[in-house]
């Protein structure tokens, strides 16, 4: 169903503010009557709004996105046949101003303010990940992000607390975050002196096996030993309460580095069948995260009939400032869902670092007159990640994998 598909006339509106509790609702029908709900958010509540509008007259809820608070009611109305759109907070927070000539609000209030967008078709068609198939994908990709944030701040903490106080010498061997010899080393030997303590050659024997493979094995560990001997960490008991904290953090790191792992695991193997996700897998750059995020962001791509409206969902597309003779340089509008454009900058960023593909020879030919200038080659990423996103349309919308070097018939 399109915004314009049922006209005023035979339309009855359903203005939602959605809160924690309860819901303010506002209900307009053909004939110009207006009624005002306060409903709690139980399946009670939700009959008695639907009661309000029973017949043979189609019915359009709209609501803006709150939190998650807006999905189970969203649910319900579309398993009841009542078609659900979301208002744009923006769009809401200017026509507030214009209706009530002030930014003050209540919910009341926003419940007009939504039924005005309703009324001149201002709302988007809302997809329920439930009803749509992705709602797996979603939570997958969400559970994911919050397993790598976790990570990354005990990484942090890792790195900027406890080895500065403890053992600072010992960060400049730590070259990579997947390295989990690292952590399984300082787990062994948290601070210098558990590994002072004893002589040179029983430090190498007992840290044999827990630095990995590596070169040179002998002489590094040997080295390592001198570098604790000289070191300027704090001296603590290697029984106190701070060491102990100490490692509690470096196995919290090691367990959330396993977590992310199976869960890249269970990513592959759960879209391995689906053609959208190979299809993605075909581009230079794309791995099994950055396809999920895409998929989980996305939702169904066909959905987008022309690449332009896909890369206005991602907040790719370009907007500009003009008044009277002046007009502003275009830039990204950045009204999107950042986390597509996230996973196209990263998948942009891999592609141009590989050795030959149209991506990189893109990147290349942007910043082929002042390669030195950061300025040109973030924009050069962009544009790199814009392109991404416009294949990535194109490869699902017609059901065909990536072809290297199609391009290079054409300067694009």
């Amino acid at each position: 169903m399109t915004n314009q598909q049922h006209s005023n006339s035979e339309t009855i509106y359903m203005a939602i503010d959605i809160g924690k509790y309860s819901h303010d609702v506002a209900i307009k029908w053909p004939s110009g009557k207006l009624k005002k709900l306060k409903i709690p958010n139980t399946i009670g509540g939700y009959e008695t709004m639907k009661s309000e509008t029973t017949g043979e007259l189609p019915v359009i809820a709209g609501f803006e996105a709150t939190a998650d608070y807006h999905r189970n009611i969203a649910y319900w109305l579309a398993q009841n046949d009542i078609h659900c759109q979301l208002v744009s907070s923006v769009a809401s927070a200017r026509a507030r101003d214009m209706l009530f000539n002030g930014w003050d609000k209540n919910d009341r209030k926003d419940a007009n303010v939504i039924l005005y967008l309703l009324e001149q078709g201002m709302g988007k068609p809302f997809h329920d990940p439930l009803i749509h198939n992705i709602l797996d994908i979603q939570e997958l990709s969400n559970t994911y992000h919050q397993v790598s944030l976790a990570r990354s701040r005990c990484y942090h903490s890792l790195l900027n607390h406890y080895l500065t106080l403890y053992f600072p010498e010992i960060e400049k061997l730590h070259h990579n975050s997947r390295s989990e010899w690292f952590c399984h080393f300082l787990l062994k030997f948290p601070t210098p002196l558990s590994i002072t303590k004893m002589r040179k050659q029983t430090f190498v024997k007992r840290a044999w096996d827990v630095v990995g493979r590596k070169v040179h094995k002998q002489q590094f560990l040997e080295g390592l030993y001198e570098i604790a001997e000289k070191s300027v960490g704090i001296s603590v008991g290697l029984d106190s309460v701070a060491v102990s904290t100490y490692k509690l953090q470096v196995q919290r790191y090691l367990d959330l580095t396993q977590q992310r792992s199976r869960l890249e695991a269970l990513a592959d193997n759960f879209l391995s069948e689906r053609d959208d996700y190979q299809r993605l897998r075909s581009l230079p750059g794309v791995g099994p995260i950055v396809a999920l995020i895409i998929l989980a962001e996305s939702g169904d791509l066909t959905r987008f009939a022309h690449y332009r409206q896909y890369l206005n969902f991602c907040g790719f597309n370009l907007s500009s400032i003009q008044s009277g003779q002046k007009r502003g340089d275009y830039k990204l509008s950045k009204r999107g869902n950042a986390r597509l454009r996230y996973a196209f900058w990263l998948a942009g960023n891999a592609a141009i670092k590989m050795q030959e593909n149209s991506f990189r020879r893109k990147y290349s030919r942007y910043i082929k007159k002042d390669p030195d200038n950061a300025d040109l080659k973030r924009k050069a990423r962009t544009a790199v990640a814009v392109k991404m996103a416009r294949i990535a349309h194109a490869l699902v919308k017609n059901g065909k994998d990536y072809r290297g070097y199609y391009e290079f018939g054409c300067e694009t």
